[in-house]
């Protein structure tokens, strides 16, 4: 169970870092406008925003990564998967119920095979 909670987590952690250059590199191209399903318009209106949104998405990756393979420490990874799930909610109640599906879910999953494992 350890390693499938490993795997669920590096993963995690790679869409974390996607979704940042998503939000941060392609919020304004038509990847980024196709993903979010975004107008020209409002993606340049709200491109800084999404930048940030970014920002934030990799600090999640990062806190997972260091967690996992700096500090090898399920407790510094349950805590940012924790943040990844919270998150995940927040996004699916208040944009689109999608996102807990891509975002949430996975963090889940990782967690609960942690408490297992554990």
């Amino acid at each position: 169970m350890t390693l499938i909670a490993t795997l669920l987590t590096l993963l995690v952690a790679v869409l974390h870092l996607w979704f940042m250059v998503l939000e941060m590199v392609l919020w304004t191209r038509p990847l980024g406008l196709k993903t979010f399903r975004n107008t020209p318009e409002k993606a340049q209106i709200t491109r800084v925003l999404a930048a940030n949104q970014g920002l934030y998405n990799g600090f999640l990756a990062a806190g997972l990564l260091w967690g996992l393979l700096w500090l090898a420490d399920w407790r510094v990874v349950a805590f940012f998967l924790v943040c990844v799930a919270l998150a995940g909610a927040y996004g699916a109640w208040s944009v689109s119920r999608r996102i807990f599906w891509i975002q949430a879910f996975p963090a889940l999953l990782a967690l609960g095979c942690i408490v297992v494992a554990r």
